[in-house]
């Protein structure tokens, strides 16, 4: 394009901002520009991800070791130890858990925030690989299993009915085989139910007048079935395959099986064993209701999860899809299917609502400019906005991130900032406008304007980022829950600076040139010559009383002062309370119930069936299952607490679902602090541990508030816990109290006579062996069921009844020098109690208490405050000091220690970054400014500002009843920002006018 030798001098002159307003204002680029961005923003929404929780890599690695026999005392010596110091030693290693139990140990390797999942796994199956001398003689080999958060099924669907619990597994194996062929599915597994098995249970008193033992049933039993290949036979120029069959495929031909014989006359297993075909005697037992249902019925659950990445919200409505074609045929009408989770729905209907509030929040920024600059202001703010949303929205895809309530809040976040660069440029366009020395061509008056407040722009906005960015360095595990909304925050400002200079000035000078004509505006009357509104009347006077009266200075900074201490004292006085994270509104949650050890499972059902008709006449309550035997679908935070192994007899957990948030009035939370009083009254009679399990708001932690006991010996760490313990019960606030001093199990040792197994010629080893297989059982083959989902496995046990009976079981008879001989005459019965369980952290003996939080405090800054005061009294009581830590460990157990964990080491990591972050800021946007003014006074007028904010921040929690969390301390970060920014703009324009 052509111009005078005046555009080109002009042009010469101008900053960055005025050469991009310049480039762009009259090119055809732009509009495609635009039109491009709005596009592949729309695009970006649509293909990306959606989830419930942001991507958190965190590697976990579970290392399970079993040594039958071994005491726990033998396992923490012998075998989890030497582990622990080969596992420790792995690069990026930070945490190490272990729990040694008798007979087995489970370790789990936590590594640092961002490590990567796969090679960590690898380095820890490669380090068990290449030291196999670390396990000890009668150690099996171990078991690694790798945790991430795509392990969490995201998706259950529970089938329910009349039938009995054989055939619903059967059931849900057959849906689960069909779920898993969706693409994008990982795992798929289906709790509760009964599996089919063949039991082989034998008579003690048939097996006696047989003369047949135990021993010699198992080996028949394990000849009986094989399958070989036998060659192949060439006849008649044909080849045909041979193969050797000798497979046992039915409990009828199992029955006529030859085990001995006597008298010359064949023993079949019918004469000494009753052989069933049928569901396994002590299945996990899962049971279903309905709010309004009449009561509870048999069910399983199919769970699924996803692969990394995959869209939570499309994949479960394809399974949806899926399962509705099985109706009618695999899956009858008589079965009810429930949907008992869907985070992908979740996860959708989050990213909707926050996907609306972004439009809500773009729309209110465009109202008020249409009420303060006019509608054609509006409109260029109106373009800008979506604009910048969508190159946000587009980056944010090719960054790897998925749409999920942390960068949906991100941009929401970023809506008040982004929108400042282009009312900056379009407020000084109007302005030029009205300015009577303007250039007649509108085109070189937007440009002009544009670079007259371009760099002071770009300075403030690279303000604001270096306000935002430092939160991305936030470490632990709340650092991938927050790194979204410092990195979205930025990218959005950098492209709202861009669009400001190259999209505002574009669609101003369409949108202003019916209003400009290109010809000179009418002369803007300014400084007291147009005639000015009240609020602009009423501020000259204030400014012109503050900045002419010294005594009127010193009375508003004592006042300012004043408001400023009030506004601070409020969090010491505790009307506005400090906690990690505000507390979010689910639609499920967890109870958890621990009976006394030894419980027998159905006790242990019906007293969660008891919590369970409680809860069901809640009518926020919309369902619930019951688990019994096996754990209840886990979540993020059962995946950290390893729910999953819940599978104990004295062991039920409830998942219970909520009506949606749109048709009940209370908070999840409020819903689960009102029900704890009513299922206390139930589980303390009972002498149960409950645990009522919500989703929290953040990073998953053991609990929120977790001991951990540190000292010298076992009797010292139990003592102290035990004190601790009782601390936690007395302090108001606290509630759900455990601790890993719980009491075991009874247990009756059946100890080999050596002596006498010596004179009877029979080895130890063998009477062993015949306990554990006629009281555990044997799977000793498997049925092979054409069209069967799995194998049916073949069990060798004595019956519940016989079990149940220790003088049936000891009427068993072993083979000896001179006959059979009864197991009574080789071994004796002590009665004692299982070995508690060893806890180890980071190679250190380690004992813990867990609580919640509910009720009268619900922070652990306010109860870590009452605790901290009752070991100041044990302290002083004992006159032996207890050390106590906070985001470190102690560096030895050669005294008393506690580190407190749980949701208060997060919280002290949280704002220890924050608190370093806020400092950053400072540091650089006072480098900045000290760069621009050339001045080390300006600075301090620009950041003195900031802490003042806290006046309206403070209190204004307190007024909402909102606790003062790591979102509040994000939100006046970013406000340092915004302050620094319009000081900046507002600096910049009073030294030009001075000039």
């Amino acid at each position: 394009m052509a111009t005078d030798d005046g555009d080109r001098g002009e042009a010469a002159k101008l900053g960055m901002a005025g050469s991009l307003a310049r480039a762009f204002i009259r090119s055809r680029l732009t509009l495609l520009l635009v039109v491009a961005s709005v596009a592949l923003g729309i695009l970006a929404v649509r293909i990306t991800p959606r989830e419930e929780e942001p991507q958190i890599v965190v590697p976990m690695v579970d290392v399970a070791v079993e040594m039958p026999g071994a005491s726990a005392r033998e396992i923490e010596s012998q075998l989890t130890t030497p582990l622990e110091r080969r596992l420790w030693g792995i690069p990026g290693v930070e945490y190490l858990y272990s729990t040694s139990l008798a007979g087995r140990a489970l370790l789990t390797v936590r590594f640092k925030v961002n490590e990567p999942l796969e090679p960590s796994t690898a380095t820890v199956r490669h380090e068990l690989a290449a030291h196999p001398e670390l396990l000890p003689a009668g150690a099996l080999p171990p078991t690694v299993r790798e945790l991430s958060i795509d392990d969490v099924p995201f998706l259950t669907l529970t089938l329910h009915g009349d039938q009995p619990p054989g055939v619903l597994r059967q059931l849900g194996e057959a849906v689960a085989r069909h779920v898993a062929e969706v693409p994008d599915a990982s795992q798929v597994h289906v709790v509760g139910g009964a599996r089919r098995q063949v039991r082989v249970e034998p008579e003690p008193g048939r097996l006696q007048a047989a003369g047949v033992t135990l021993l010699e049933l198992e080996q028949a039993l394990r000849s009986a079935d094989a399958n070989l290949p036998a060659g192949a036979a060439v006849a008649g120029g044909r080849r045909s395959v041979l193969e050797a069959d000798g497979l046992v495929r039915s409990a009828s031909e199992l029955r006529r099986l030859v085990v001995a014989e006597h008298a010359g006359h064949p023993i079949y297993l019918s004469d000494v064993a009753a052989v069933t075909d049928g569901p396994e005697p002590d299945p996990a037992l899962t049971l279903f209701a309905a709010r309004g249902s009449a009561g509870f019925e048999p069910a399983v659950t199919i769970a699924l999860s996803k692969r990394t990445g995959a869209n939570a919200t499309a994949l479960a409505k394809v399974v949806e899809q899926k399962v509705a074609t099985l109706r009618g045929g695999l899956l009858p009408a008589s079965v009810g299917l429930t949907v008992t989770r869907n985070y992908g729905e979740t996860a959708g209907a989050k990213a909707q609502e926050l996907i609306e509030h972004l439009l809500i929040a773009t729309l209110s920024v465009i109202t008020l400019i249409l009420l303060a600059m006019g509608w054609r202001a509006a409109v260029v703010v109106g373009i800008t906005v979506p604009v910048t949303l969508a190159m946000t929205l587009l980056l944010s895809y090719l960054l790897g991130y998925t749409l999920n309530r942390v960068t949906l809040f991100a941009l929401i976040f970023s809506i008040g900032i982004l929108v400042d660069d282009g009312i900056v440029v379009v407020e000084n366009i109007h302005r030029h406008l009205h300015l009577p020395d303007r250039p007649k061509s509108l085109a070189r008056t937007v440009v002009r304007a544009v670079d007259e407040v371009g760099n002071p722009t770009i300075l403030a906005t690279f303000a604001v980022i270096a306000a935002i960015l430092p939160m991305a360095f936030v470490s632990g595990l709340m650092g991938p829950y927050m790194r979204p909304i410092p990195v979205g925050a930025s990218l959005a400002m950098i492209f709202s600076l861009f669009v400001a200079f190259v999209v505002s000035p574009w669609a101003s000078l369409r949108l202003f040139r019916s209003q400009a004509r290109e010809q000179p505006a009418a002369p803007e009357a300014e400084h007291g010559q147009r005639r000015e509104g009240k609020a602009t009347r009423a501020y000259r006077r204030v400014m012109r009383t503050l900045l002419g009266k010294a005594s009127a200075r010193w009375a508003f900074l004592g006042l300012v002062l004043a408001l400023f201490g009030a506004a601070v004292s409020l969090v010491a006085l505790g009307v506005v309370k400090v906690k990690m994270l505000p507390f979010d509104n689910k639609s499920e949650f967890q109870v958890q119930l621990d009976l006394p050890a030894g419980t027998a499972q159905q006790d242990a059902l019906a007293a969660g069936q008891r919590v369970a008709r409680r809860l069901l006449q809640e009518p926020v309550v919309r369902d619930l299952s019951v688990y019994s035997g096996a754990a209840a679908p886990f979540t993020f935070v059962g995946l950290v607490r390893h729910s999953f192994l819940r599978q104990a007899p004295e062991q039920v957990d409830l998942q219970v679902n909520l009506v949606p948030k749109d048709e009940r009035k209370e908070q999840s939370h409020a819903i689960a602090t009102r029900l704890r009083p009513a299922l206390e009254a139930i589980t303390v009679p009972l002498g149960a541990r409950m645990k009522i399990v919500e989703i929290p708001p953040g990073p998953p932690v053991l609990d929120t508030m977790v001991a951990e006991i540190y000292g010298p010996d076992t009797a010292t760490r139990d003592g102290l816990a035990a004190q601790v313990r009782e601390a936690f019960r007395s302090t108001p606030g606290l509630v759900d109290v455990d601790s890993s001093l719980n009491e075991t199990a009874p247990r009756r040792r059946l100890v080999v006579d050596r002596e006498k197994a010596s004179l009877h010629g029979v080895a130890p080893a063998t009477v062993a062996r015949v306990l554990s297989m006629a009281g555990a059982g044997a799977t000793l083959g498997s049925f092979h069921v054409e069209g069967a989902f799995s194998l049916v496995p073949v069990v060798l046990a004595l019956s519940q009844a016989r079990r149940a009976e220790l003088d049936s079981l000891l009427r068993l008879e072993v083979p000896g020098l001179r006959g059979p001989v009864p197991l009574s005459e080789l071994v004796r019965v002590e009665t004692d109690r299982e070995d508690r369980a060893l806890f180890h952290k980071n190679l250190m003996p380690v004992s813990y208490v867990f609580a919640d939080l509910a009720r009268e405090i619900e922070s652990p800054v306010y109860a870590l405050s009452a605790l901290d005061r009752k070991l100041d009294a044990l302290e002083r009581s004992s006159g032996i000091p207890i050390a106590r830590f906070g985001l470190s460990l102690p560096l030895s157990t050669e005294h008393r220690s506690l580190k407190w964990d749980g949701e208060w080491h997060v919280t002290l990591e949280v704002f220890r970054d924050l608190g370093l972050a806020f400092a950053a800021v400072l540091v650089l946007i006072f480098i900045m400014v000290v760069g621009w003014f050339e001045s080390f006074k300006v600075p301090w007028v620009i950041l003195v500002p900031i802490p003042l904010s806290l006046i309206g921040i403070i209190p204004a929690h307190g007024l909402m009843g909102a606790f003062f969390t790591a979102t509040s301390m994000i939100g006046f970060i970013a406000g340092a920002g915004i302050i620094v920014r319009n000081s900046i703009i507002l600096v910049d324009f009073i030294e030009m006018k001075l000039r």
